[in-house]
């Protein structure tokens, strides 16, 4: 087998108690995450990078994969310095960020990468040794490293941790072995590489070099057991990532000056050739080898424990996060993951998954950089890291890390991206609750900050849509109020759902409370709507005040949804009411249900047309608007005009014709002849059949209680009706226009 090359090892993260010594930086942060920036592919195909792309070449691949990894170091170092990084590491700080379902869409995925890690390390840590001690089975030296890893790792993270200065150590030696070699062949420094020996493009090389710069989530791995994060985590990341830097600007000069292109390109062990003693350089492939087994170990159950402990995982699934002795190790979570990674080895060939693994590292920093982008673009008073960056380069970082992911492997990008949506609609679907708040409310908080600012105070006939205020009192008593205004603006407009309550009835601390039930309650009935209670001496005024004030800047309600008043003894100032919505330039819609019918079969729609003008058009509108509701798809609208006699009705007829077919609506237009016929007999014969029914209101005078009395006589044992009173100086056949 080929040995891998997504090498993305994590170390450890805990969750201990805030007092204790802790490491320090150089052995909980620069350490192994230098020890992740330092290997295999350094030593096994730098050379091989050399000779297709040169001196020259090899120096700006080096330079903008750093520039990559430091970009996102800049980003983690913000958010760990903004809060204490707990267990899970990088799945800890994204959905602390920016919500509990992309961090497990994130985090499962990082699980698996990081415990598949463990194998693809010890399956090429075996391939090495099996090619210097032939006589021995590859299969059995890899599976005995994956035991002997994973022992130590349960033994104790910091024994492990003492175990990586071995490995350090082993990997200086090689560096200073190759250092104060000896070139090979005669050769001339190629700049640019052989034009005619060259076999890759350059972002094909690069592909092949950006894994050997990654890595640098080691240190906030290691937070849980740092005496000093905030201080550690940027210190000890930054300047691992400097010396990988710099160590890899070298190391091309030495591969230039000592051997010609073609050999670097065929030798893959050409450091050993090159090495002042050569078996030092094989004691660094194992030493970057294990320490990458080990890094894998110790993180993997660690994310593993903190999904569980957050409710990701499966209920039944909960013993995952269990800790064990003083320092809460995950030991349970580490017999789990040494099974996964055994089952890996078993299977040998890992070639096929390991781009796709790539993928769910490279995503990890991904979000990572686009939390640190959000948290500082949106200038959140809680996001006060003592690291500050500035947005414009996490966000650099991200667009890098796009980049770089379909340089390396453009299917396994896809592949990646799948599961990790797959995963967050599931999550999304399970609803689950977290107890801390996330960036997402802070995104949605700017975005309706410009909006409000960007929409103006003028009135625009173009994307007008219905924002309707229901006074509905108790929403289980006038549900039909609340189903007929959700049924009217579904993804289109907003509903706030109000209701008066008696002054002195409620202090603010019970209001809240009751605003919160009846939101609880809308959710369950599959409703999205605001809510907004008041308390006032009566209905009326607490109506009026809730018209007056209610609303954000331009975004008010425009419309006022009643339902009618049975009640002799309140109708003068019921009636006061709606001149006082129409005096406001806001539109009103009162409901009058039949409460043996209901909304019918809801197949049929009647409007009594009287003209575009005025409630004409706000009525054909709300018709159509009901009708795109999925529980009105199928209703049709009929269109009713009444003329005095049959001259009348040839014209009429071919003039709602030809309105119907301009406005577009789907409309059946039926011209009704009155022969001397009192419009209430046409009405109730007409419309008896009838799902709903659409009336308009005259304009509030003089006398206008008898004529709501007389509205009402009129609609008497009619299907459930809607009485449509527009905003004055409000064109809302320009709404319906084909402008």
């Amino acid at each position: 087998m080929k040995l891998p090359f997504g090498r993305r090892p994590q170390s450890t993260v805990q969750t201990p108690t805030e007092e204790r010594a802790g490491l320090g930086t150089f052995g909980g942060v620069y350490t192994p995450s230098i020890l992740t920036i330092l290997g295999v592919i350094m030593y096994l195909r730098f050379g091989w990078v050399v000779g297709n792309v040169g001196l020259l070449g090899t120096l700006i691949i080096v330079t903008l994969s750093t520039s990559i990894t430091f970009l996102t170091s800049l980003s983690i170092s913000a958010i760990a310095t903004d809060r204490v990084v707990r267990v899970g590491g990088a799945y800890y700080m994204i959905s602390r960020s920016l919500g509990i379902e992309t961090g497990g869409a994130v985090g499962i995925p990082l699980y698996f990468a990081q415990a598949f890690s463990v194998a693809l390390y010890t399956i090429g840590f075996a391939e090495s040794v099996v090619a210097t001690f032939n006589h021995l089975n590859q299969l059995y030296v890899a599976l005995i490293t994956t035991v002997v890893v994973a022992v130590l790792a349960l033994t104790s993270a910091s024994i492990a941790i003492r175990a990586q200065y071995f490995i350090m150590a082993a990997i200086a030696l090689s560096l200073i072995a190759f250092v104060f070699g000896h070139p090979v062949e005669p050769t001339q420094i190629e700049l640019w590489g052989a034009p005619d020996r060259l076999s890759e493009p350059f972002w094909g090389v690069f592909a092949v070099f950006f894994p050997a710069v990654t890595g640098i989530m080691a240190g906030v791995n290691m937070s849980g057991d740092l005496r000093d994060p905030s201080g550690s985590i940027p210190t000890g990341t930054l300047a691992a990532v400097g010396t990988g830097y710099v160590i890899y600007m070298g190391l091309p000069i030495f591969l230039a000056m000592r051997a010609d292109a073609t050999t670097l390109i065929e030798e893959p062990l050409i450091m050993q050739q090159m090495a002042l003693w050569g078996p030092a350089i094989l004691l660094g492939v194992w030493g970057a080898t294990l320490s990458s087994a080990l890094g894998s170990i110790l993180g993997a159950p660690r994310v593993l424990q903190a999904l569980a402990r957050d409710g990701i995982l499966p209920r039944w699934m909960s013993f995952l996060g269990t800790g064990s002795g003083r320092d809460d190790e995950p030991r349970i979570g580490t017999a789990v993951t040494l099974g996964v990674a055994t089952a890996a080895v078993c299977i040998g060939d890992l070639n096929l998954i390991a781009p796709v693994l790539t993928m769910f590292f490279l995503t990890t920093y991904l979000v990572l950089n686009v939390s640190a982008a959000i948290e500082g673009f949106l200038q959140s008073p809680s996001f006060r890291p003592t690291f500050r960056v500035h947005w414009v380069f996490s966000l650099l970082g991200a667009m890098g890390c796009i980049a770089v992911m379909f340089l390396i492997n453009a299917v396994a990008t896809v592949v990646a991206a799948v599961i990790v949506l797959c995963i967050y609609f599931w999550l999304q679907q399970r609803e689950l609750r977290t107890t801390w708040g996330d960036v997402r409310r802070g995104m949605w908080m700017e975005l309706m900050r410009m909006g409000i600012f960007q929409i103006g105070h003028q009135p625009d006939t173009k994307n007008w849509r219905p924002h309707i205020l229901v006074l509905s009192g108790a929403p289980t008593k006038r549900w039909s109020l609340i189903e007929f205004a959700d049924n009217l603006t579904r993804n289109r407009g907003l509903v706030t759902v109000s209701s008066v309550l008696p002054s002195g009835s409620r202090d603010i601390a019970q209001q809240a409370k009751m605003e919160q039930t009846i939101r609880d309650y809308l959710e369950r009935q599959g409703v999205q709507a605001l809510v907004r209670l008041v308390t006032a001496p009566n209905p009326f005024d607490g109506a009026q005040q809730l018209m007056e004030a209610y609303g954000l800047g331009s975004l008010v309600p425009n419309t006022i949804l009643l339902g009618d008043s049975e009640e002799p003894s309140r109708r003068d100032r019921y009636c006061q009411l709606i001149a006082e919505i129409h005096g406001a330039k806001r539109n009103l819609v009162i409901l009058r249900e039949n409460q043996e019918l209901g909304f019918g079969l809801r197949r049929r729609i009647d409007v009594w047309w009287g003209g575009m003008q005025a409630n004409g058009g706000l009525m054909l509108l709300l018709a159509y608007l009901l009708r795109s509701d999925i529980d009105w798809r199928n209703a049709q609208i009929y269109l009713k005009l009444v003329v005095p006699d049959d001259t009348a009705a040839i014209a009429a007829q071919a003039n709602l014709e030809s309105l119907v077919k301009q406005l577009r609506i789907g409309a059946i237009s039926q011209v009704l002849v009155a022969d001397g016929r009192p419009f209430t007999e046409i009405l109730h014969e007409s419309s008896q059949n009838a799902d709903l029914v659409f009336l308009g209101m005259a304009t509030p005078q003089e006398h206008f209680t008898q004529y709501y009395e007389s509205l009402q006589n009129r609609t008497a044992n009619l299907p459930t009706t809607a009485f449509v009173l527009a905003a004055p100086e409000f064109a809302f056949s320009e709404v319906l226009s084909d402008r």
